[in-house]
């Protein structure tokens, strides 16, 4: 569904991403792991056309999508809910949602409340009044209101009281039981190993580690040498 292939990325000279490759089937949930600096966020930015790719292909349903401007590509269903989040402060809950609704989106404004019932409690309540917790659900609530046929996420659960961080954990089983894909950037290895079908580790701009969600488990060696557990 989703092919990034070989994808050399820079900032102005600086070279982020060196051939990084992957992809994601339809209904998977495929995390994106790596220490800080890594290129796990200009990876998801690659994809959605932020940081056009100067080298490599980046392919959604069979489609060369890489080259198009950034609100081609989203038309497309391709939605990134950033790590910043940008919801609109000043707008309430269900305006937020509202303003990015499609009329045959398969997740109208009842469906939405429905997978997020603490959105609907506070749908009169301003986009800042919210707690940070909220905000992402808000994030994710209306990229989904949005009909994606893929969802890139970036760092949903940082900062994230654990409470909060078990209900988007919840809420990510169901979209990925609903059979939407999704390429997840997350530090917290708990979350991923709940999620995943599929991981990827980058390591200075290039994938060092793709296997299954059962073969990462089994091999501990590749958590310590590659993201510092063992610290």
């Amino acid at each position: 569904m989703l092919e990034v292939d070989d994808i050399h990325s820079y900032y102005d000279k600086s070279h982020v991403l060196e051939g990084v490759s992957l992809h994601v089937e339809a209904g998977e949930l495929v995390t994106l792991l790596g220490r800080n600096g890594a290129g796990k966020t200009t990876t998801l930015k690659s994809i959605v056309g932020l940081v056009p790719p100067r080298q490599g292909a980046v392919r959604f349903e069979g489609r060369v999508i890489n080259g198009q401007e950034p609100f081609r590509i989203a038309r497309q269903g391709v939605a990134l809910v950033p790590e910043h989040r940008g919801i609109f402060g000043l707008l309430s809950v269900e305006e937020n949602l509202k303003i990015a609704a499609r009329r045959r989106s398969r997740w109208q404004l009842a469906d939405i409340y429905r997978l997020f019932p603490r959105l609907e409690e506070r749908r009169r309540n301003g986009g800042n009044a919210l707690s940070g917790g909220e905000q992402q659900m808000l994030a994710i609530a209306r990229a989904l209101i949005n009909d994606p046929r893929i969802l890139l996420l970036d760092e949903p659960t940082e900062g994230l009281a654990p409470v909060i961080v078990d209900e988007i954990v919840r809420i990510l089983k169901d979209i990925r039981g609903l059979g939407l894909p999704v390429l997840l950037v997350e530090q917290n290895l708990r979350v991923c190993e709940q999620l995943a079908d599929r991981h990827y580790v980058l390591e200075q701009g290039r994938v060092v580690y793709h296997g299954s969600a059962q073969a990462f488990r089994d091999d501990p060696a590749i958590r310590d040498r590659f993201l510092a557990l063992s610290a």
